[in-house]
């Protein structure tokens, strides 16, 4: 077997509205060969992994998997629920999966969901050998391939405290994004609402406070000069100090470095000088300055408090064990590590104990070795300090905790300034004030572990993460999410996205845009490229300032990676044309359609699916959608808006020359069609589409019709405000027209333009991807013959054909067409459109489907020699008035839009 593909698809996909992993198999020969015909094969996988007899499989019931095993299944199936299955053994509660012909055979496409996705990655691979081993009747280790994947796990997953307050997040609908896969830096919510955390340090811990916390002197002068009980003792620079503050203060008394976590370098109860001088060595190889302070008798007690309340209180002991009178105590701790419990750091609710230079220092006072047989019911302690990560043990307390205790514990909190604190407390009970008993504060800490209160060894644990999440967000769920707007289709997403973008920065909003071209935060260019898949929605949802996303979604990112999110409130789609078929397995518009769906499907509930009801599949989308639907149509009279809006829904259409918005008996004028500029004057349908369904979205935003009429009429098909899209540019007596229809459906909607345009002769450059089918450039050729009188290919992305297949695909569908126009091939793009200036004059149009629209506008500057000049001709802007010069026209053009190039960075009209 081969692994071809094998990714994590990010947030709602093809295939689940969940997390997946996607792995595209080729089982070799093992096509030849099912499940039933290798003997024995049920008992062994399951001798192997006895918890598949849980899995149910399409049969819906325990055991359905493994009868699916003994009637006949594909290997790749196998690999399936195995993966499934590894999963499990190491913590993680997965379920979900399928396998799916592929149109190639032996060819599968297997799909399972995961928690963690570098587990999930190495889940796949490790199942997919099995099944090779279990094939071929070859050894299996189970247990090596547990321990690597336990590996993965522990390097990868989150602490279990970042886990408690994530699972308290997704408890509350809250998304988050992790922003470094080998750490515990997260961003819960998005855009400005959003709130970063460092396991359990967040971004509203005081900086100062943090200090305080990590330098114990510090503290214990804070809270000492207030009035909290804390040891007395002093930092000593060398073992001459401490000697003398240890002899000033009287023994026993306890030693740590001045900065430090986790215990390390903590000894306690040292008795004498040599164990001083023991002690001091352990501390200072953790820090240069060394505090030597009193012992404090009493148990040792962590109080957790956050956003200034109490929340978990827990007993701590350290790790220790108990003798039985027969066992030597190298055994007694070999018997407790291997407690299930237990494991390597914080993979579960206990820690190993590991003997150390700590474990022998105290071992060596108690004159114990580790061949020492321990009394019946003695405890031999085997570390100084009760640290969880060290092997200790804790016990809940928190509802024993007195008043005086709790309001104590909160007022350090606020003296010290954090926001989440763990504070030790040595004292005899917690059931008691302090000042009536032997207690001390003997240090806090910024960024507590919350392991011990989550799963205490003994007690109830305390969801300790609620707190964390009620304290970041106050207001309820609404206040970690922007609105999120993904828009996809066949063609005109670029377009839609710009313009509902400058729709929103109209009123005020700041917006993060991804789409093919560029990311843009509130008008700023970021980045320049194919923008439009899962990793620009992340840029996008990351940035701090926005209030609001649009996003462009491609068919390819989608397939590839998922939208990368996991809702969206207003999901848009155009309409499904061919484009793009026999990638990915998408072979048939339904296919493609089920692709595009998926954005309608992520609409959170309570969102808004904004579909084109002129396009049947679409339509149907309506189906997925589990929030209102608003429909926008070319056709006033379709009988499927008529029957919506008298159903009280809302749709967006196109009567008697005005863009309207219709609701049960109610039909409100916008603004009329001809007043939009991207739509020339109705010559452009395509754009009268997209401003349709960009009002649709923006209406769905909670925009008024005032502020969607003055956003259209501002919005301009010109390089500066939607680049490459329908750009007209006049250079003296030619016309250039530089738009991005590199599909035949994208052709047929500008033809209609094209032949709006009075011109003397039409000239086009024009190229396609590579990745499209034989039929596909042929037609293409074809249109762009029917279109044009001259047309000049080149060749732009071949993506995988021999040098010049694409051009010549095309040039082949310009000859056959009925009414073939002059077809040349210059393969550089950049030399084409040289040899389309050559060929035009004064009344030409040149039409440009191409990608270097920045260079070409460069060059247009060139040849003009002088600022561009608005088209006083073509549709889209107003005639002059009689006797007006041309210079006086474009001032005037230059002046409507003014408002347009203010607010959202748009340059004027060329």
């Amino acid at each position: 077997m081969k692994i071809l593909e094998h990714r994590a698809l990010r947030g709602p996909n093809y295939f689940s509205r969940y997390p997946t992993i996607f792995m595209r198999l080729d089982i070799g020969e093992l096509e030849q060969r099912p499940s039933d015909t290798v003997p024995g094969i049920v008992a062994r996988l399951t001798e192997l992994l006895p918890s598949l007899q849980e899995h149910r499989c399409s049969l819906g019931r325990p055991g359905g998997f493994l009868e699916r095993l003994a009637r006949g299944t594909w290997a790749g199936h196998v690999v399936e629920h195995v993966a499934i299955e590894l999963q499990n053994l190491i913590g993680f509660s997965v379920g979900y999966g399928k396998t799916i012909d592929s149109y190639e055979a032996g060819v599968y496409n297997v799909v399972y969901r995961y928690r963690d996705e570098a587990s999930g990655l190495a889940a796949g691979v490790e199942a997919v050998e099995l099944v090779r081993c279990l094939f071929h009747g070859q050894e299996i280790d189970i247990q090596a391939i547990i321990d690597r994947l336990k590996a993965v796990r522990d390097a990868h997953m989150l602490g279990p405290s970042t886990a408690a307050i994530i699972a308290a997040a997704e408890r509350r609908g809250i998304p988050f994004l992790r922003l470094s896969d080998d750490s515990s830096f997260l961003q819960l919510g998005h855009g400005h609402r959003q709130r970063r955390i460092q396991a359990t340090v967040t971004c509203q811990t005081d900086l100062i406070g943090y200090s305080i916390a990590d330098d114990k002197q510090w503290t214990k002068q804070l809270l000492g000069d207030a009035g909290i009980p804390v040891p007395r003792g002093e930092v000593c620079a060398t073992i001459d100090d401490a000697l003398e503050v240890a002899r000033r203060l009287g023994y026993p008394v306890a030693v740590k470095p001045l900065i430090g976590n986790h215990g390390r370098g903590v000894s306690t109860n040292v008795e004498d000088d040599q164990a001083l001088r023991d002690a001091f060595d352990i501390a200072a190889r953790r820090h240069s300055s060394v505090i030597v302070e009193q012992c404090i008798t009493g148990e040792d007690h962590r109080l957790l408090v956050i956003n200034s309340q109490l929340v978990a209180a827990a007993r701590r002991r350290p790790a220790h064990v108990i003798g039985d009178g027969s066992a030597t105590l190298k055994a007694l701790i070999d018997r407790a590590n291997a407690d299930p419990r237990r494991g390597v750091g914080h993979e579960n609710l206990l820690t190993r104990i590991e003997v150390d230079e700590q474990s022998q220092r105290m071992l060596g006072q108690q004159c114990l070795s580790l061949e020492s047989v321990i009394a019946k019911d003695e405890i031999v302690y085997l570390k100084p300090t009760a640290n969880l990560s060290t092997g200790g043990t804790a016990t809940d307390v928190t509802d024993d905790v007195h008043p005086e205790v709790r309001y104590t514990a909160e007022r350090i909190a606020r003296l010290v300034g954090l926001d989440i604190i763990g504070i030790d407390l040595l004292a005899e009970t917690l059931t008691r004030p302090l000042e009536v008993q032997s207690a001390a504060v003997v240090e806090v800490n910024a960024g507590p572990g919350f392991r011990m209160h989550l799963s205490p060894t003994h007690g109830q644990g305390r969801d300790v993460g609620q707190p964390v999440i009620d304290m970041l967000f106050p207001d309820g769920d609404s206040d970690a999410r922007i609105p999120i707007v993904a828009i996809t289709g066949t063609n005109g997403k670029t377009t839609t996205v710009r313009l509902l973008s400058h729709l929103l920065r109209q009123v005020g909003r700041k917006v993060g845009m991804a789409c093919t071209g560029t990311i843009e935060i509130d008008s700023h260019v970021i980045m320049r490229g194919d923008y439009s898949g899962p990793l620009a929605a992340a840029v996008v949802l990351r940035e701090p300032t926005i209030e609001c996303a649009v996003l462009e979604v491609a068919r390819g990112g989608i397939m590839r990676r998922g939208l990368g999110f996991d809702a969206c409130d207003v999901g848009v789609l155009l309409n499904i044309e061919s484009d793009h078929l026999g990638e990915h397995d998408l072979y048939t518009l339904d296919e493609l359609a089920r692709c595009k769906t998926v954005v309608i499907d992520a609409v959170r509930p309570g969102g808004t699916a904004v579909l084109n009801a002129d396009d049947p599949r679409v339509l149907a989308a309506q189906d997925w959608a589990r929030g209102d639907s608003i429909l926008f149509t070319l056709n006033p009279d379709s009988r499927a808006v008529r029957q919506h809006v008298h159903n009280q829904s809302v749709a967006f259409t196109v009567h008697q020359g005005s863009l309207v918005m219709r609701q049960g008996r109610v039909e409100a004028e916008i603004t009329p069609v001809a007043e939009i500029p991207i739509t020339f004057e109705s010559h452009a349908r395509f754009n009268v589409a997209n401003a349709l369904a960009a009002s649709a979205a923006a209406y769905a935003l909670g925009l008024s019709l005032a502020d969607i009429r003055l956003g259209l009429n501002t919005f301009y098909p010109t390089p500066g405000q939607n680049p490459g899209r329908t750009n007209l540019i006049q250079v003296d007596g030619l016309k250039v027209l530089i738009d991005y229809g590199h599909n035949v459906p994208a052709l047929e909607a500008l033809a209609e333009l094209v032949s709006a345009l009075p011109a003397e002769r039409r000239i086009g450059v024009a190229s396609a991807p590579g990745n499209r089918r034989d039929e596909d450039l042929v037609a293409l050729g074809a249109g762009l013959a029917a279109m044009l009188d001259v047309v000049i290919l080149c060749e732009t992305a071949p993506r995988g054909r021999a040098h010049g297949e694409v051009a010549r695909l095309m040039r082949d569908g310009a000859a056959s067409a009925p009414n073939a126009c002059r077809a040349e091939v210059v393969m550089a793009e950049s030399q084409a459109i040289e040899r389309a200036f050559a060929e035009a004059s004064d009344g030409d149009l040149l039409v440009l489907l191409i990608e270097d629209v920045a260079g070409t506008l460069e060059r247009i500057k060139e040849l003009a020699k002088r600022p561009f000049k608005a088209s006083s001709d073509a549709p889209g802007g107003p005639p002059p008035k009689e006797g007006a010069s041309e210079e006086k026209f474009a001032e005037h053009h230059a002046e409507r839009q003014a408002p347009s190039h203010h607010a959202s960075g748009g340059n004027p009209p060329c």
